[in-house]
Order: C-alpha cells, then structure tokens, then sequence
C-alpha cells in the first residue's frame, strides 16, 4: 500500500522511540541478552529475535511456564499461565469452554455493539472526544463486567484490582490486598451461579466438565483474577494503539474505512507493532542453549515480544505501520501451547468498537487544537500506553 508523504505521518514518542531503538541494538549486537529483565525474575537470559523467542514458546517440555510461580502465581492463584503438561491442558480445555466461537459471535452484537453504541451516543453530538477516556478505556471494563455476569456498576471497583495484580512487583501489599478482595468478591458469586446457573462466563466454568472432572472454586478465583488484567488491560491498551496509528497516517485511515475488510489486517499489523504485553517469561527445564549461548537449567529467559515483532529478518521495515503488508504470524499474543486463549475475544471487540466508531462518527480526525496525547510509561512489562486521543468528526 502506498504510503503519505514523511510530513503528514504520526511520529512515535520519544519514550517509544527510545525503546524501541534499544530493542533493535540488541537484536544486532546482543541477541540473547546476558540478564533476564522481566519484572520478578531472576539470573538468566533476556532474548530480541522473533526466532529466539518463538523456539522457546514452542517448546514447552525445554522451556517451562513455571518461572510465573514465584511473582503472579503468588497473587493470581495458580493459573494457566504457570502451568506445564500435563495440567496445562486439562486446565485450558476446561476454560476454554467459555470462549467457544459460538459463543463469540453472540457476543459480537449482542453485548459488544449495544456497549460501543451507548458510549459513542454521549458524545457524538458534541462532534469531539477523548477515546481514551470516554471510549477506548470503557469498552473492555464494560464488555468484560457483562460476559461475566457481574453489575456494570462494579466495573471501575474491578478495573482497579486487576491494575493492581499487574503492578505486584511495585507494590507487593496492593497486590495481595487485591487478589483477596477479588476471591471475596467472586465467591458469593460462584456459589449462586452454581446454584442457578446464567447465560454468563462464570457460569459457563461452573458447570466446565471434561472426563466427569471440573473446576473447584480456586481455580475459578485463579482464572479470574488472570482475566480480569489480561482482558480488560489488553483491549485498553490495544484499541487506542491502533486508532491513534490509524488517525496518524490518514490514507490508511481511509482505505480502512471504505474497505472494511481491512480492519483485521490493521487490527494485527498494530498489535505486531505495539504488543499489549512487552516481556513474558519461561525457566530453562533442562541444561539447554540458545543462539549459541549456554543456558543452564533454572535460568529464567525473558522474551521480549516488543523486540520480535520488528525483527528486520522476518518484516521488511519493521518500524512502519503498513495495513497492506502481507499476513505473517506475529508474536502479540505469544505462540505455541500457551497462546493467548483470549485472543479471539480481544480481537473481536476490537474489530467491532472499530467498526462503531467508523459507522456512526464520519470524517473521523485528531483534534490538533487539542494537547496532544502523551505516553504513560508502562508497568508489569506492559508497554507504554497513550493518555488520551483527542478527536474531531462531523455531526450531520
């Protein structure tokens, strides 16, 4: 796809750029990094190439998922996220339950579009908006609080508990405090939607059964309290990442509008570039090594998907946001067993508050007379995310 002159471009922030400049240093002279730099980690490797760190996600029996044991499983409960096989699986399967595709698609209209609708109806006539603040930030809160079953009034309360189980590493008593306050909060839940079951996510992993073998109440708390940051965090980030790349290269903007069928192209080329999530983490099983570096078993390796999402040796051009390049698998939501099980659910709510805002807010623009958006520095290993997007549309 042809691309607008230099001038009419939207430039990454300094903080990104930053980072990002670091991230391809590393790729080019320290490949496989001699410190794990993940947050709560400790002695290892920390890995820049997309094929470093797609070879340790695929390879669960070498590289284990136990190194989340020591910091989120501590706040968490033991989760997915930590699990190795065969548990993993079982665990996983169950779940997985509640994001069946048929289930997906209910939600698509049913539950996102009515969302994305009454938010847009506050501020459509006033023909400007803050996305961040009055869109982007709300939609997965609310998406997420109705899936559940869970009073949208209760919303913020859990929004905040969820940034606090991310941010453990800064404040360990925060961290805990909210891991209690949500088992308490979901308890009297669960036990009425085990009693009288709804159409709603919690019920769905109350009445989960594989082989006569279910759930118990702790590892519905556990799955929880991983979906409450992970689902509302990453839309939140996600959402505003992709219109703000949108709103800055205009051509884009409108071939993406005219051609809808170039949202989920948009919607991946802008998770490649600024993944919701910049570090994960996997422990060395085994006396192993990788790109030629020695990796001694109880090494923690830090991957860092913001790196291996603009490796030059896989992505022409890496650091240009482009709709029309050509699909190739990135590493957003990771890669092998323990992809991101919520992907399609981000995705979808994405695509849909995408199409929502392209439908009902015409000539859809950044507001220049606005201040415009500044980068909050990440926490947890998320990565920085935008304050505000302040826009203009016409209003007929």
């Amino acid at each position: 796809m042809a691309t607008e002159p230099k001038a009419s471009r939207l430039d990454e922030p300094a903080l990104l750029r930053d980072l990002y400049h670091e991230f391809a240093e590393r790729r080019r002279t320290s490949p496989v990094w001699p410190e794990s730099v993940a947050p709560g980690t400790g002695d290892g490797v920390t890995l820049y190439r997309y094929e470093d760190c797609a070879r340790v996600l695929r390879d669960p029996a070498t590289f284990s998922s136990r190194a989340y044991e020591q910091n989120i499983n501590l706040v968490m409960g033991r989760t997915i996220l930590s699990m190795d096989e065969p548990d993993h699986k079982w665990h996983r399967d169950l779940v997985a339950h509640a994001f069946l595709q048929k289930t997906l698609a209910s939600w698509a209209d049913g539950v996102i579009s009515a969302i994305c609708n009454e938010l847009v109806d506050h501020f459509q006539p006033s023909g400007r908006a803050d996305l961040v603040a009055e869109f982007c930030g709300e939609v997965p809160i609310r998406v997420t609080a109705r899936i559940l079953g869970l009073p949208p009034e209760d919303g913020a309360e859990f929004q905040r508990w969820g940034e606090d189980l991310l941010n453990i590493v800064e404040d360990v008593e925060r961290g805990f405090a909210a891991s209690l306050a949500l088992r308490d909060y979901f308890a009297a839940i669960l036990q009425e939607r085990r009693h009288a079951p709804q159409e709603d996510m919690i019920s769905d992993l109350a009445r989960a059964e594989i082989d006569g073998r279910r759930l118990d109440d702790e590892d519905i708390y556990s799955f929880l309290r991983l979906l409450l940051p992970a689902g509302v965090e990453t839309t939140a980030h996600a959402l505003p990442t992709l219109l703000w790349r949108l709103l800055g290269h205009p051509d884009q903007l409108q071939a993406v509008v005219s051609d809808r069928s170039l949202v989920p192209r948009a919607i991946e080329e802008s998770l490649r570039l600024d993944v919701p999530v910049l570090y994960i983490a996997r422990m060395a099983a085994v006396d192993t090594e990788i790109g030629g570096t020695p990796v001694p078993a109880g090494s923690y390796i830090t991957l860092c998907l913001g790196s291996a999402n603009r490796d030059e040796s896989r992505w022409a051009d890496p650091d240009r946001f482009d709709v029309g390049r050509p699909p190739q698998q990135h590493l957003a939501f990771a890669a092998g067993p323990h992809m991101c099980l919520g992907q399609q659910l981000a995705r979808m709510e994405i695509a849909v508050a995408v199409g929502v805002l392209f439908d009902r807010l015409p000539n859809l623009r950044l507001d220049r007379e606005a201040k415009p958006p500044s980068v909050i520095a990440g926490s947890g290993g998320s990565l920085p995310s935008l304050d505000s997007l302040p826009v203009r549309f016409d209003v007929a």
